[in-house]
């Protein structure tokens, strides 16, 4: 077998047993050499063998490192194939709180799309992708971060477009999770007015989207939006629409499309509010908000609410308490490059 001479010789490093050994170059010139002298066709046709065995033959690895997929068939000049798994490995990054590496790889299959003739389809899934690029941004550089703001600005834009075109972006939560990117940049820039406008056009499109998950949110944000310009009253009205119809099983993936999980927050802003006059039912709302973040399994939800419960905390007198989430909070920042979104 090639591979066992190229190993008798010393090539490559083998890791593992055949036949799920890994085959590493053991020098960079070496590998460098052995590549520039393939011609560009068998170049491309090894990539893409390499990519399909992955995909048909070791399903658990090309799950484990979509990453992996997406590099082989991009070289193997597969566009659509290249940024369904940039998409997956995004996603995947998204999902285990690897805030930077999803930040690169739904660029690069945004980046991908362009390289690709425009159809409907593709429309569609750069839109789903531009969207899912908003909420590691968030974290990453900020709410107001020229970068974010960017970002949602161009999701908002696209969808706008597909709908000119008569196409629908198939998620009907694709605009919403647009619009909260940019009523989040408009919040930490205590931009009032911005606020409550984006906040009614939000509750306009949840309702007549209709269904619990649309109102749930349009509650949330509606609700956002009088108490970061002062109305509590109206906020906590909203926020007990919000909560009542917050289901923590089904809505437990909006934590990856709106930068936290909206009943979560809802909670810790009801916390807030409840404290004027009702501090026990403040208590008991700023701990079923961190029991619900800490069953969802995102870093980034859970460091967001132990930022914001602490208040709570802190605004009761219950400094030992406070002291104890803002341990947590600091281990938390020391073992990841995670948010300046706690807000």
């Amino acid at each position: 077998m090639a591979l066992d001479r190229l190993a008798d010789a010393d090539v490559p490093l083998v890791r593992g047993l055949p036949p799920e050994s890994d085959y590493r170059f053991k020098h960079a010139l070496i590998q460098d050499a052995a590549y520039e002298n393939l011609l560009k066709s068998r170049r491309q046709v090894l990539h893409r063998h390499v990519a399909e065995t992955l995909r048909d033959r070791f399903p658990a690895r090309a799950a484990a490192e979509p990453e992996l997929l997406a590099h082989h068939f991009a070289q193997a000049g597969f566009s659509e194939a290249a940024i369904e798994w940039w998409g997956k490995a995004g996603q995947r990054s998204l999902e285990r709180s690897a805030l930077a590496e999803a930040v690169e790889q739904f660029t690069r299959a945004v980046s991908q799309i362009a390289t690709a003739p425009p159809t409907p389809m593709l429309r569609r899934e750069e839109i789903r992708l531009q969207v899912a690029l908003i909420h590691p941004l968030i974290h990453l550089k900020g709410h107001a971060a020229p970068e974010t703001k960017v970002a949602a600005e161009r999701a908002r834009l696209l969808i706008e477009q597909a709908e000119a075109l008569g196409e629908s972006p198939g998620d009907p939560l694709l605009l919403l999770s647009a619009l909260g990117g940019l009523a989040a940049a408009s919040f930490v820039a205590f931009d009032g007015d911005a606020v409550r406008q984006l906040a009614a056009r939000f509750m306009t499109l949840a309702r007549k989207q209709g269904g619990t998950t649309p109102l749930m949110l349009g509650h949330f944000f509606v609700s956002s939006a009088f108490l970061y310009t002062g109305d509590i009253l109206k906020g906590r009205t909203h926020l007990d629409r919000a909560i009542a119809l917050y289901d923590p099983a089904e809505h437990r993936a909006l934590a990856t499309r709106f930068a936290t999980n909206p009943g979560v927050h809802a909670l810790c802003y009801r916390a807030w509010a409840n404290l004027l006059g009702y501090p026990e039912a403040a208590l008991s709302d700023a701990s079923r908000a961190l029991c619900h973040a800490r069953q969802i399994g995102q870093t980034s939800v859970l460091m967001n609410t132990l930022g914001v419960t602490c208040v709570s905390h802190i605004l009761r007198r219950d400094y030992a308490t406070a002291a104890i989430q803002i341990d947590e909070l600091v281990t938390f920042f020391k073992r990841s490059v995670v948010p300046s979104s706690i807000v």
